[in-house]
């Protein structure tokens, strides 16, 4: 296979999943002649089908690899196998393999709730602005902040390419732990279930009846936050015949399952006669 194609497949999955900044830490694990090693990086930007990263170490296009990352306000890991698509120097496209259907949702829920506030933020910005007099800093002032910048985030990236080598005793045990567990994953999310799974989009429009939930005083008090996940099986009737929670922090979890056990949706049909189906529920708690 030449290298050729790669960039017209980069940019065929901009256009279809657009993607959104996200800088959290990103933690690479790849096979180095049968033996496991840990890479350190960061996120740049995030997609339904894959992330933009920059990594402190080599890898080649086709590498399949594991990662894990941590979304903001998300309480569970993104764990998922991946395939390198795209690398220029320390830069890298990966696109996920074998993510299971809670993580996808996972992920879809956030990329909406991100390009929201970034639109708010578009017209905030229409705001009157200050004084250009008071508002314009001197060019050398700024230069010599963006110099600081990059030099402590270069300090910050090279201290934890040099923490790869303490790691070299644990790298198997992490590698068989967590390739282990994306392996579980990927054969639950392909194995063929006794009900017939709907995406979240399309039992969102069939909603007839919505509770909210209570926000437990509890974690308002601990400040807990965030996004709780839940699996939910609708019966033919349209109703919640039972609804469990697959991420988010325990404390928000009793109570969003607590109201998504009341709700009510239109029946779905399949083969022309309604059906009892299976599919994820996502519900976010913010304290303002």
């Amino acid at each position: 296979m030449s290298a050729a194609p790669l960039p017209a497949l980069e940019t065929t999955q901009r256009r279809a999943f657009p993607r959104q900044p996200v800088h959290v830490p990103l933690d690479v694990i790849a096979l180095r002649s049968g033996i496991p090693e840990n890479l350190p990086g960061r996120c740049t930007d995030l997609s339904e089908t894959g992330v933009g990263a920059i990594i402190a170490g080599e890898l080649v296009p086709d590498q399949q690899i594991a990662v894990e990352l941590r979304l903001p306000d998300v309480g569970v890991p993104v764990r998922a196998r991946a395939l390198v698509r795209y690398q220029k120097q320390l830069r890298f496209g990966l696109q996920f393999v074998g993510l299971p259907m809670e993580q996808q949702e996972m992920i879809r829920y956030w990329l909406y709730r991100s390009a929201a506030k970034h639109a708010q933020g578009s017209e905030k910005s229409d705001a009157p602005k200050a004084d250009p007099v008071t508002a314009i800093a001197p060019a050398a002032t700024v230069t010599e902040r963006r110099v600081r910048r990059i030099r402590v985030r270069l300090r910050r990236f090279y201290a934890l390419a040099a923490l790869t080598v303490s790691l070299t005793g644990l790298a198997w045990w992490q590698w068989q732990r967590s390739w282990n567990e994306l392996e579980a994953q990927a054969s639950f999310a392909a194995a063929p279930g006794s009900r017939l799974r709907v995406s979240p989009e399309i039992m969102e429009r069939r909603i007839v009846y919505k509770e909210n939930p209570v926000y437990p005083e509890a974690a308002r008090l601990a400040g807990k936050q965030g996004m709780v996940v839940l699996d939910a099986v609708i019966g033919a009737d349209g109703t919640v015949r039972r609804v469990r929670a697959i991420s988010g922090a325990d404390l928000l979890a009793q109570s969003a399952a607590d109201a998504v056990q009341l709700w009510k949706f239109e029946p779905y049909q399949a083969d022309g006669k309604p059906s009892e189906i299976e599919t994820t529920i996502a519900v976010e708690f913010r304290l303002n």
